[in-house]
Parts: structure tokens; sequence; C-alpha cells
């Protein structure tokens, strides 16, 4: 049986760079054809390169990872899909970072009871430093508010003579389209600054 040889790369975002995880699957060698590679967010397995990827697969063929969150980084995920794929298609799978991942060694009882008990281990970890990010995120997000802190799209305040424009408007002395000109405002946040001028005149 003529056994195929593929990779998988993934990092969290598109300005992110794929080069050292994709020269080191050069090295081993995998052909550039076979190595695919996602932008993307781990947290599931709803990815298009990786999908490509699982349409690709036959029994007896080999899949390389270099590290064990580069698969993923929901702990529930990593283990259904690398069940999936070493029981249920017949895959093998290695993680160059763990030689211990690598389930074309230790196919007996003590072997898979090991590698799998070392899965279950670092696809927890991953899942753990995961979540300590985005609570670190959140706590850094607090902080900063309570610092004062704005995040978002700062809110564009209205011209000089907006309320003198807004006069000869509301007068019937210039048209709309004129008073957009005259302010340099878009509709809609010509809308959003009349409204909070005049709420702040109800004050």
């Amino acid at each position: 049986m003529f056994i195929k040889e593929y990779a998988y790369i993934r990092v969290s975002a598109v300005d992110q760079n794929e080069d050292r995880q994709l020269s080191v699957m050069e090295a081993i060698p995998v052909p550039r054809r076979n190595i695919f590679i996602d932008k993307i967010s781990g947290k599931d397995f709803n990815r298009p390169s990786y999908q490509s990827l699982l349409k690709k697969l036959k029994p007896g063929d080999l899949i390389y990872v270099k590290s064990i969150d580069r698969l993923g980084r929901n702990y529930d995920e990593i283990q259904n899909q690398w069940r999936t794929l070493t029981k249920e298609r017949g895959v093998d799978i290695v993680v160059l970072d763990m030689p211990i991942l690598d389930t074309r060694k230790g196919k007996d009882l003590m072997g898979t009871y090991i590698a799998d008990t070392i899965l279950a281990l670092l696809s927890f970890v991953a899942q753990k430093e995961r979540e300590d990010i985005r609570e670190r995120q959140r706590e850094g997000i607090t902080a900063a508010k309570a610092r004062g802190v704005n995040f978002g799209r700062p809110i564009k305040k209205p011209p000089e003579n907006f309320i003198e424009v807004v006069k000869l408007w509301d007068g019937g002395k210039i048209t709309f389209e004129e008073a957009l000109a005259l302010t340099g405002l878009k509709q809609g946040t010509f809308y959003n600054r009349l409204r909070e001028v005049q709420s702040g005149k109800k004050k």
C-alpha cells in the first residue's frame, strides 16, 4: 500500500508567520503540495485547509504537526479529532515536538495507553493556556477601562460650524446635501451628531 505523507500547519492570524513550521516540514521532507496551512484560530476544526486535508487522507497515510496546539486548542475537540483520525480512519499522526505522540510506534496496549494519556494532558494544557490568555485579556480590558481608556472607534466630534450649519439647514436656507458638504460629514454621522447636540440641549 502506498502511504502518503502530509503536514498540517496553523497560525492563529493572517498577520502571523508560518515560515518556522514550514521549514520544519520541508526538511522532513514533506512535498510542498502536501502541506496544508490555515491562518485561523484553533478553537475548532472548521478550517478550510484542514477540511481539504481530511478529504485527501486514506488509511495508512501520515500527518505531521509541529506541536499539539497547532492541531487545535480545544481539549475535547483535539481528543475527538485524534480518535477519529487514528481509530476510525486509520491515519497515523506524528507530533514533532513530542516524539512519544507518534502513532506509528507502540501500537500495543501499553503504547496506546501511554500515548493517549500524554495526549489528554497536552490537550488539557493547550486549552488551559487558551483560557488563561482570554482571562488575562479580560482583566487587562477591565483595568484599562478603570483608568479611563476607551475602546472601539473614537467618536468623531462635530465641526465648529456644525450648529450654524444646522440652523441654516433647519431654516431652509441650505439643502441637506449642502449641509453635509459644509460639515464634511456623512449622512449617518450628521444625524448622530445632531441627536447628540439636541440631547445636550435638553439636559
